[in-house]
């Protein structure tokens, strides 16, 4: 993915350390210069499939690693995009403390809306807007497959696009669906990075970890972000 080569071509490319990874049930943290968070993808066909190097990962660079953001492999993949976020220097000045949900609600209220992802949040944003499609790759109960989205994002005014999207390199098949939309892209995930902004994206909402030793002790107890975002993580939006 393009978007993905200009994010990383963004990123300092000197040998920053890495003090930690942690590989979590639902997320995945690096420490270098910052703590990154990406969510933990695992291949449902080959669950057990081992990921290169493992063992000597912290004895790369953070750059070395973030490369892993563009693997096949949804694991190495999601190590790399943490370590990716690990790296960027977020500008909190360019951003305000709101999240996705936030965002989603003033801009759609009224309106076509469709989120890429299934979000907590989800019921709360149907009673607001006109129409509401959840497309998923894993659908659950009332939401729409991955095949839907060529027929669906181009009918709608507003879209949300989890930055999941990054791991399983879809983002920019998605985003070719969505000239005419209003475009967010939203979730833990999500690089704070404003590159993202060359590529049609019009809100960024992501997350800063603010305590890395405290949201490392709840991921690694299994903690979902709904219990995550209170404990060390601050929610963050950029426009653009």
């Amino acid at each position: 993915m393009k978007i993905l080569e200009d994010v990383i071509a963004s990123l300092p490319q000197e040998k920053t350390k890495v003090r930690g990874i942690h590989v979590c049930a639902h997320w995945t943290a690096v420490l270098s210069r910052h703590c990154g968070l990406a969510s933990t993808f695992k291949e449902e066909d080959h669950p057990h499939r081992g990921v290169r190097d493992v063992g000597d990962l912290a004895k790369k660079s953070a750059f070395e690693l973030a490369l892993y953001s563009r693997s096949e492999h949804l694991l190495e993949a999601s190590i790399g995009m943490a370590a990716l976020n690990s790296l960027i220097d977020i500008d909190e000045s360019r951003c305000i403390e709101a999240n996705a949900y936030e965002i989603l609600l003033e801009k759609g209220k009224g309106k076509n809306v469709a989120i890429v992802g299934h979000f907590p949040f989800l019921s709360m944003l149907r009673e607001s807007v006109k129409n509401l499609w959840v497309i998923e790759k894993r659908p659950l109960e009332g939401d729409l497959s991955e095949e839907a989205a060529g027929e669906i994002l181009p009918q709608c005014d507003v879209v949300g696009i989890t930055g999941t999207t990054f791991i399983n390199h879809t983002l920019e098949g998605l985003l070719a669906q969505c000239e005419e939309s209003f475009v967010a892209l939203i979730g833990p995930t999500t690089p704070l990075s404003p590159v993202l902004f060359d590529y049609g994206i019009d809100v960024i909402s992501g997350s800063k970890v603010m305590d890395p030793e405290e949201v490392i002790l709840f991921i690694s107890q299994g903690a979902t972000f709904k219990e995550l975002h209170h404990h060390g993580v601050k929610l963050l939006t950029m426009m653009r």
